[in-house]
């Protein structure tokens, strides 16, 4: 029956077109996120009863609500690669004509994972800022609405407030969680300080992360009892949609949508047309959305609770208190055909975010990570950005700081290489893969001795091979398993293996049921990035970053941790 009546609908609908003048069919697929696809379905259907059609063949519009972390699983797995935290679709989950994410922040990371997922448009047809939601009582206890709460208030707060649980739904999966995740770390500031700020706000964040956004919403007080009010979630950054929307329904509670200083990444909403679509589909995605420049869909917008890109809304739009009549306008273009390609809303690029997912992953996931430290003679050359410091400095900095993010929930081993470190053998064990949560102290007083060998030349082959080998030895499940490896030259050793044998044995230890991530770090103008991709290639998972300013070297190995499949830095 079910498929008769579908068959039937089918049917009429096509009449219902072909009434209009047009024939054929071209079936156009859109997956939208929940809160936008309502009003992007209303609008299609209506443009699809005009007759909506390309050059006289009908077009008719099927959209589907998939949530922007499963689509983004599907169209990495799609294309081979992997993102971090949002794991593999279901099967069900096929990848559309064209696809309308939260945010521009999705397609970003996707573009970072796989050069070769390049769609067109991207423009927003939407958005909703990233507000701070508080229930009512506690936002009057912390000043509002007289006083402006801002992004370094909120890290105050964290610090020393008792009585506020402040939560934020998954970074790696949500991309409210991540602008907000992005704005906190600017407002920690730079410098150690700014560093040990940032840390300890994710470490109080990451106890109280939830998966989903809505999951997150649902710990708000359910009633007006003092108590529940004290130990329920008194702070979130979520979007102002999810505010009006939790208003609705009109709780005991009332949220109060707080807008810190500066303005974070707002959800965006890009119209993004897949990359193998055929001209046909784009020119029908193309009239879609001349659709949604319509009055008709800005007051579809309105009562969902989105404002319009240019940030005014239509309506029906409920607005929080303290919202204002207008937010900032995005206007971006992440498909690769625009001015502003490689951008999210606020000007924010993909590496800005996978150093912030960085962080988080490095303070949050489990994992083990032995890391290998170039220590041969170019070590020696001193970095003019970085106030003539050597490379070996600055990398010593860069290992202090990434065994500062590291949670206890990770192991790390230390090991140095250059030439003839013992015996003929390229390098060193410093420290053993040991838990964190009892060697700390131990892994940092091994940074001290990243100090170059006179006249040590690059030993990195045998060096690449022999760490895989013992990450392999001592592979755990559960965790992610990884060589991270520093290094400023290209192999020299004459008493070493070639890159060939290299080459081989890395095809031959891989095992998909023991995955190791492979990541090498170029430093400086040395480096041949062709021989460390080729090296990287032959494993299942890793990448190359190569920064020709070593001075950039703390923040690639942020971004490093922040990726999964790899690309080359600046």
């Amino acid at each position: 029956m079910a498929i008769v009546v579908v068959l039937a609908g089918s049917y009429l609908g096509y009449q219902q077109l072909a009434d209009k003048g047009c024939t054929g069919s071209i079936r156009l697929t859109v997956a939208a996120t929940g809160e936008i696809a309502p009003s992007i379905d209303q609008v299609a259907q209506r443009w699809v009863q005009e007759g909506a059609n390309v050059d006289g063949t009908c077009v008719g519009v099927t959209v589907s609500d998939v949530n922007s972390a499963t689509m983004a699983a599907a169209i990495a797995g799609e294309h081979k690669v992997v993102l971090a935290g949002v794991g593999t679709a279901p099967e069900a989950v096929k990848v559309p004509d064209v696809w309308v994410a939260d945010s521009s922040s999705w397609i970003l990371r996707l573009k970072s994972e796989a050069p070769g997922f390049v769609p067109s448009d991207g423009k927003p047809v939407a958005q909703s800022p990233i507000v701070l939601a508080m229930p009512k009582p506690i936002a009057e206890q912390a000043g509002w609405p007289k006083k402006k709460i801002g992004w370094a208030d909120l890290l105050r707060l964290m610090k020393t407030s008792t009585n506020m649980t402040t939560g934020i739904a998954e970074p790696t999966r949500d991309a409210a969680g991540l602008a907000a995740l992005l704005a906190l770390g600017q407002a920690a500031g730079a410098g150690e300080q700014g560093q040990e700020t940032k840390v300890q706000a994710i470490q109080a964040l990451a106890g109280e992360a939830s998966t989903l956004r809505g999951e997150l919403i649902e710990r708000f007080p359910r009633s007006a009892d003092p108590n529940d009010i004290g130990n329920s979630l008194g702070a979130a950054p979520v979007s102002e949609a999810n505010v009006v929307a939790y208003n609705a329904g009109k709780p005991p509670v009332p949220l109060v949508a707080l807008y810190p200083e500066p303005n974070p990444m707002p959800l965006d909403y890009p119209y993004a047309v897949m990359p193998e679509v055929d001209l046909q589909k784009q020119q029908a995605a193309a009239g879609l959305r001349a659709q949604l420049a319509s009055a008709t869909f800005k007051n579809a917008l309105g009562a969902a609770g989105l404002r319009s890109p240019d940030g005014s809304f239509g309506a029906g739009f409920a607005r929080p208190l303290g919202a204002p009549d207008a937010s900032p306008a995005v206007d971006n273009s992440v498909g690769g055909n625009g001015e502003n390609g490689g951008a999210a809303a606020a000007g924010i690029d993909a590496s800005a975010l996978s150093q912030v997912l960085g962080s988080w992953n490095a303070i949050t996931q489990p994992g083990r990570v032995l890391a290998v430290f170039d220590v041969s003679g170019s070590m020696n050359i001193k970095v003019p950005t970085a106030n003539n410091q050597t490379r070996a400095a600055v990398t010593r900095k860069a290992a202090a700081t990434g065994l500062q993010l590291f949670g206890n929930k990770w192991a790390v081993g230390v090991w140095l290489f250059s030439t003839e470190m013992v015996g003929k053998r390229p390098w060193k064990q410093i420290v053993p893969i040991s838990p964190l949560s009892t060697s700390r102290d131990r892994l940092a007083d091994s940074i001290s001795q990243i100090v170059p060998k006179e006249d040590g030349n690059t030993g990195l082959y045998d060096t690449v091979l022999d760490a895989y080998k013992e990450v392999r030895r001592t592979w755990q499940p559960g965790k992610v398993n990884s060589v991270i490896l520093f290094t400023d030259g290209q192999n020299q050793n004459d008493d070493g293996i070639k890159i060939e044998k290299l080459l081989s044995e890395l095809k031959r230890l891989n095992d998909p049921k023991k995955p190791i991530r492979l990541v090498i770090i170029g430093i400086g103008d040395t480096v041949s990035e062709t021989e460390l991709q080729t090296i990287v290639k032959a494993t299942p998972a890793g990448g190359v970053f190569v920064t020709k300013d070593p001075a950039k070297m703390t923040s690639i190995f942020v971004e490093a941790i922040g990726r999964r499949t790899g690309a080359t830095g600046g």
